[in-house]
């Protein structure tokens, strides 16, 4: 086994695939023994025939959550799947959740899970980046579909990329969608595949979508992510084309996002990050 890799690992799983996809990609470099924080009507209840232990949880039980993480006697964590942004507000949070969540001015996916993970660190864990053993589904630069971008497109992408890098600065969101040179939407607390939506209804079909992480980018959690819903979502909105960061954003089954959008004619690519402009607050 590579030395670098941990014998054991412990995974705060979401909803959706990313789990899965985790769990398999670290057995097969070399992890023995899988742990899982799994929540109670979000995590895909065949995730625990993937894992030695699981522990399910309710939604907001954060001093449970660390509670079982100890008791696991694993040092490395990692945070991966889907948070509905909605259970922020609709959850019940323990004790240990409010006061986290009072001591935050700024309240969103990359500060309420930094300050989870700044937690866990305090208690003695090694958080892992969530990319981590999800090399192969991070796209290296260049056209990833059959179709490349036409002119109108490229244009599109370019104008996505500057303000898409100036919101992610502001820890709006990590989506921008454009037409022909109008900004439709800029992603915000809803997420991406409802930030496409809200852009269709907007400016009907032939939409680019970029999707960026912000400079300095805590990678522990909140990664850049696509799935297969969100194409199918870019193909009910009859989305054009999508650009993501070469090896800063997750494609999710990437054969399966491919091959669908291929067949739909779509176009996707992955773009350097030099191609992206400093924003205001980096220039001198």
């Amino acid at each position: 086994m590579n030395s670098s890799v941990p014998d054991s690992l412990a995974v705060i799983a979401g909803k959706g695939v990313y789990p899965r996809l985790l769990a398999e990609s670290a057995r097969r470099q070399g992890v023995r023994r899988l742990f899982a924080v799994a929540f109670k009507k979000e995590t895909d209840k065949s995730l625990a025939k993937l894992f030695d232990d699981v522990a399910w949880i309710n939604m907001g039980q954060l001093q449970r959550m660390r509670e079982v993480l100890r008791e696991s006697g694993i040092r490395h964590v990692v945070m991966v799947g889907l948070i509905k942004p909605t259970h922020l507000f609709r959850a019940l949070p323990d004790a240990e959740l409010r006061a986290l969540l009072a001591g935050l001015r700024l309240r969103n996916a990359q500060t309420i899970f930094g300050a989870i993970g700044d937690l866990l660190k305090a208690d003695g864990f090694a958080v892992l980046p969530a990319s981590t053993f999800m090399e192969m589904h991070m796209p290296a630069a260049g056209l990833l579909t059959r179709r490349g971008p036409t002119p109108v497109e490229t244009s599109d992408i370019e104008l996505g990329l500057d303000v898409a890098r100036q919101t992610s600065d502001l820890d709006i969101g990590q989506t921008v969608v454009v037409k022909q040179g109008t900004i439709l939407a800029v992603e915000a607390f809803e997420g991406t595949d409802e930030t496409l939506r809200r852009a269709g209804r907007l400016g009907g079909a032939g939409a680019v979508i970029v999707k960026l992480a912000k400079k300095g980018h805590d990678m522990r959690f909140d990664i850049p992510v696509i799935g297969a819903h969100t194409i199918k979502v870019m193909r009910k909105i009859q989305a054009a084309a999508l650009a993501v960061e070469a090896g800063r954003c997750i494609l999710l089954e990437r054969e399966r996002i491919l091959e669908e959008a291929d067949r739909n004619g779509l176009c996707i690519t992955a773009f350097e990050p030099a191609l992206v402009r400093p924003s205001a607050r980096d220039l001198p």
